[in-house]
């Protein structure tokens, strides 16, 4: 009870400070350290879209819960460094800041997701206070935070309250994941964003009608109201179908890339997408700017890149403030 009147007073008063933007995304979910064999990268699929909104002048506003430790003013540190919005990071005095161990091989990386982690304790009160707080243009929110009913819980009550777009991006995490949970977040979805891994997946639990990834896609559009899904496809690129069953395809970017790790690339993709929506950029401009961004995030290390500079090449052939 001490926690929850600590957290609701600092709601409060940080709100009549809190940015009103009309770029601002309220993104739901975990705030992690993957550990790669080298050292702790700052990650988490929603955290990682939201470091990227940032640094192309966007505003993510992270509603998540972090252990009482030195992860967290890690976390609050590289936030406030990076010109982030901290109002929606809630404190957890008993469950430690999330950690996912990253073990990489010949075939890619394998993510060992720890459970009892602070971000499946996210409080429902205090996360509808935050968005009622910055009056967000869009929710973002994935599968993983889901898996703990505390946390269902707090996403239920953003759902109800927010009247705007929702971005589901699925990133199913095995064993973190069932068939109901898959129901329960599609039924609440406008766009969807997904691998095409996840796609196979989801027409396999779903029982999707169609032979091939196309009529996957459209079954789900149709089953689910959807107004549009994303679904990447690693180096071949990325697809968009709509309800009115437009196909876009974007190729993957030519030319070289050397892969340090592919570790991020589809949050990489999914915060350039939210970008385009914000700034109403052309379908195929978002899908086409989107792929080439992922492609770069493939060169670094980890998912969040900690240098602005990786960012300015981007936003000046885009038309962005630098």
């Amino acid at each position: 009870m001490l926690q929850k009147i600590i957290d609701t007073q600092a709601i409060v008063s940080q709100a009549t400070v809190a940015r009103h933007s009309q770029h601002t995304v309220v993104i739901f979910g975990e705030v992690l350290f993957d550990d790669f064999p080298d050292g702790a990268v700052l990650g988490g699929a929603p955290f990682n879209v939201a470091w990227h909104l940032q640094a192309f002048g966007m505003h993510p506003v992270v509603i998540s819960r972090t252990g009482n430790d030195a992860q967290r003013e890690r976390i609050l540190e590289s936030m406030q460094r990076w010109g982030m919005d901290t109002i929606g990071i809630q404190t957890d005095p008993l469950h430690p800041t999330g950690r996912v161990a990253v073990h990489e091989d010949d075939t890619g990386h394998r993510f060992e997701i720890l459970p009892e982690q602070a971000y499946d304790y996210i409080h429902p009160t205090i996360a509808r206070m935050v968005e009622l707080s910055v009056h967000p243009r869009l929710l973002y929110y994935g599968t993983l935070a889901q898996r703990n009913k505390i946390s269902r819980r707090a996403l239920a009550a953003l759902l109800r309250s927010a009247s705007v777009p929702r971005l589901l991006d699925l990133n199913l995490r095995a064993p973190w994941y069932d068939t109901r949970l898959i129901n329960r977040s599609l039924e609440s979805a406008d766009i969807v964003k997904m691998s095409d891994d996840e796609l196979a997946v989801l027409a396999k639990s779903l029982r999707l009608r169609g032979n091939d990834p196309i009529a996957h896609g459209d079954a789900l559009v149709k089953r689910y109201a959807l107004d549009r899904i994303l679904v990447t496809c690693g180096d071949k690129g990325a697809w968009l179908l709509d309800k009115q069953g437009m196909l876009a395809r974007e190729s993957a970017p030519a030319g070289e890339i050397t892969i340090v790790d592919t570790v991020g690339a589809g949050d990489a993709f999914s915060a350039v997408y939210i970008t385009g929506m914000l700034l109403d950029w052309p379908i195929y401009i978002s899908m086409q700017r989107a792929s080439t961004f992922a492609a770069a995030v493939c060169g670094v290390r980890g998912a969040t890149p900690q240098n602005p500079a990786f960012y300015q090449r981007f936003k000046k052939e885009w038309g962005l403030p630098v």
